[in-house]
């Protein structure tokens, strides 16, 4: 596919952004934020590649989006989230600079690849007006709207696309703690059905639901873990949390290596570790695996095991009913990643599902 790389300007921004108002519903389409890839590809079942914006592990300019954390379907755009890759990482070592390859944007494009929306400056860090440090996570709002997970400015900030401007934020920026206010690397944010947050603390060993404050702040209305990093809490590097219809919440507890879902009273209802084995990459100080879980609407969850190289969907009896990918092998392959292919893949959605998610519409 023939990538173009091209930021239209304000009024045809408005204008395409806002011309978003029906979903798209793919069938049997997957996408996949394939992190040291630098890319985010939608494949089907059989893991054929049907879509893809970034041009491979060996490409760090603007025209791939570097060690991409989260993706989302819009309509017929996709959001995703630049982070940036760490130096020294392992799995990434065509990145070369000692000190990482940022990003550092969060961007919409079209199925050509052109950008239509941008926040943050490719390869600038900041905290200051368009600027973003290690954007984790992002999520499209009815509002047309964005909320950003900002993780190392230790905030969640909500962008209103047509001005770019910051309407709301959670966290104090470039203050980590666990105060009032105050985020320990944080990893995720979903728009909840009544108007609150869902936010993953993810070094506080926590997910919380806040009431927003506009335009700062909000109150802690539920928690699940104690907040204490230095506690032996029930869930180790909140990865991601997403609260189901029948309230349950789905939790992804990456440093336990395991995907627990617990209902209102904080029960475990549901758990799965996702490897037991030999070939199994467990967690190891470098970062969560696993990373991201969904509920499919059918019940089935969909699992980011990113340091097993592989995501895989998973029945309600725990047994692994579809895989791409393959375990503990990482690797490149631009039309089909069916049995390998991806290198740490952060995250993965059905396109169309939003069990669990906010939906962009």
């Amino acid at each position: 596919m023939r990538l173009s790389i091209k930021i239209v300007y304000f009024a045809a921004l408005v204008a395409v952004v806002l011309a978003c108002t029906v979903p798209v519903v793919a069938a049997d389409r997957y996408l996949i934020a394939d992190q040291f890839n630098n890319r985010v590809i939608e494949v089907d079942h059989r893991g054929n590649v049907v879509w893809h914006f970034g041009l491979g592990p060996s490409d760090f300019s603007a025209a791939s989006i570097i060690g991409v954390n989260d993706a989302q379907r819009v309509g017929e755009f996709t959001l995703m989230a630049g982070t940036g890759t760490p130096g020294g990482q392992p799995e990434a070592p065509n990145c070369t600079n000692s000190s990482g390859c940022p990003d550092n944007r969060v961007i919409l494009v079209d199925r050509a690849g052109n950008i239509v929306w941008q926040y943050g400056q490719f390869g600038v860090t900041g905290s200051g007006p368009n600027q973003l440090n290690t954007p984790v996570q992002n999520t499209w709002l009815p509002n047309r709207h964005v909320l950003i997970t900002d993780q190392a400015n230790e905030r969640i900030i909500e962008v209103d696309v047509a001005t770019n401007g910051i309407v709301w934020q959670y966290g104090t920026t470039g203050v980590s703690g666990n105060g009032p206010n105050q985020l320990n690397n944080p990893n995720c944010a979903e728009l909840l059905e009544n108007g609150h947050i869902l936010i993953c603390d993810e070094n506080n060993n926590r997910a919380l639901e806040v009431t927003p404050t506009i335009p700062l702040g909000g109150d802690i209305v539920w928690q699940y873990g104690s907040g204490d990093p230095t506690i032996n809490d029930p869930v180790s590097g909140v990865a991601f949390a997403s609260r189901l219809k029948n309230g349950h919440t789905l939790i992804t507890d990456a440093n336990h290596n395991r995907i627990v879902e617990i209902d209102r009273d904080k029960n475990v209802v549901w758990e799965y570790f996702t490897c037991h084995g030999a070939g199994c990459n467990l967690p190891r100080g470098t970062g969560p695996a696993p990373t991201r879980a969904v509920r499919l609407r059918h019940g089935h969850t969909l699992i980011s095991d990113q340091y097993n190289h592989r995501v895989i969907e998973v029945n309600h009896a725990k047994h692994i009913v579809h895989t791409w990918g393959k375990l503990g092998a990482l690797g490149y392959n631009a039309e089909n990643v069916a049995d390998g292919g991806l290198n740490s893949p952060y995250d993965a959605k059905a396109v169309g599902d939003y069990t669990g998610l906010t939906a962009p519409f």
